[in-house]
C-alpha cells in the first residue's frame, strides 16, 4: 500500500488531505506538534474511509527528530510515497516591533521543516525511482500581507525550495509542486470578527473562502498517476483572488 507522510496533519488543512488521501488508498501517516486528541481525531476520520493510517508526534524543525520519525517510516513500511508538507504557524507583528525569536520560530517550522522533511525522504524516493512531494503555500507569497512579513517569507521561500527541489529530483521520477491556497474555511478564519470576514470576501472574485477539502482534492491530484508529468509548479487556489 502507499504511504502518506502528511505534516500538521491534526486539523484544519491538514486534516482534510490526510482524509482525502486517504479516500485514495494510501496509509496516512499524520504528523502532529502537540494537539494528540487532535490528530486522533484526524486518524478517526482516516479510518472511516476505509483505509489505515497511524500518527506520528515530531517537530519538523528539529534535524534529528524528523530523521528518525522518517527512518522508521521506511523501516517499517518500506519507503515513503507521498510526502505533504503542510506543517505551520503564524505570528503576526509589525516589521518595526516584530522579535527575531518570532521570525526564527515561524520560519523554523514553516520553511527549514519543508527543508528537512524533504531533505529525509529525498534518498528513499529517489532509491524507489518514484515519489511526490507537495508543498503547502499561500497566496501571500505573492501578493505580501502587512504584519506577516516572517509568514510571507517562508511560504515564499517554500516556492523557491520547490522549484529547486524539483529540479534535482525529476531524473528519478519524483516529483515536487507546492499548492498556494487564499483565504479558507479553517478555525483560524472562522474567529476573525465579521467586518473582517466580510472585507476578506469582498477581495475574492467567487465571493467566499475556500473548504479545506477544495485544496485537499488538489492535493490528492498532484498526488496520483495522472498528475506524473507535473513538477516545479506552484498551484494557486484561491477563487481568482491575485488575478
Amino acid at each position: 500500500m502507499s504511504v502518506a507522510l502528511v505534516t500538521g496533519a491534526s486539523r484544519g488543512i491538514g486534516r482534510a488531505i490526510a482524509v482525502e488521501l486517504a479516500k485514495a488508498g494510501h496509509h496516512i501517516i499524520i504528523n502532529y506538534a502537540g494537539n494528540e486528541e487532535a490528530a486522533a481525531e484526524t486518524l478517526a476520520e482516516v479510518q472511516s474511509t476505509g483505509s489505515s493510517g497511524e500518527t506520528l508526534r515530531f517537530d519538523v524543525g528539529e534535524d534529528a527528530e524528523v530523521s528518525a520519525a522518517v527512518k522508521g517510516i521506511v523501516a517499517e513500511h518500506g519507503g515513503i510515497d507521498v510526502l505533504v508538507n503542510n506543517a505551520g504557524i503564524s505570528i503576526d507583528g509589525l516589521l518595526m516591533r516584530f522579535k527575531a525569536v518570532d521570525w526564527d520560530r515561524v520560519l523554523g517550522t514553516n520553511l527549514r521543516g519543508a527543508f528537512l522533511t524533504s531533505k529525509a525522504v529525498a534518498r528513499p524516493m529517489l532509491k524507489a525511482r518514484a515519489g511526490r512531494i507537495i508543498n503547502i503555500g499561500s497566496v501571500v507569497a505573492r501578493s505580501g500581507s502587512a504584519g506577516q512579513a516572517a509568514y510571507c517569507a517562508a511560504k515564499a521561500g517554500l516556492e523557491g525550495l520547490t522549484r529547486s527541489n524539483a529540479q534535482e529530483l525529476a531524473s528519478r521520477g519524483v516529483t515536487v509542486n507546492c499548492v498556494a491556497p487564499g483565504f479558507v474555511a479553517t478555525d483560524m478564519t472562522q474567529g476573525l470578527p465579521e467586518d473582517r470576514r466580510l472585507e476578506i470576501l469582498a477581495q475574492v472574485p467567487l465571493g467566499r473562502m475556500a473548504s479545506p477539502y477544495e485544496i485537499a482534492a488538489v492535493v490528492a491530484f498532484l498526488a496520483s498517476d495522472a498528475a506524473a508529468y507535473i513538477t516545479g509548479q506552484v498551484i494557486q487556489v484561491n477563487g481568482g483572488l491575485d488575478m
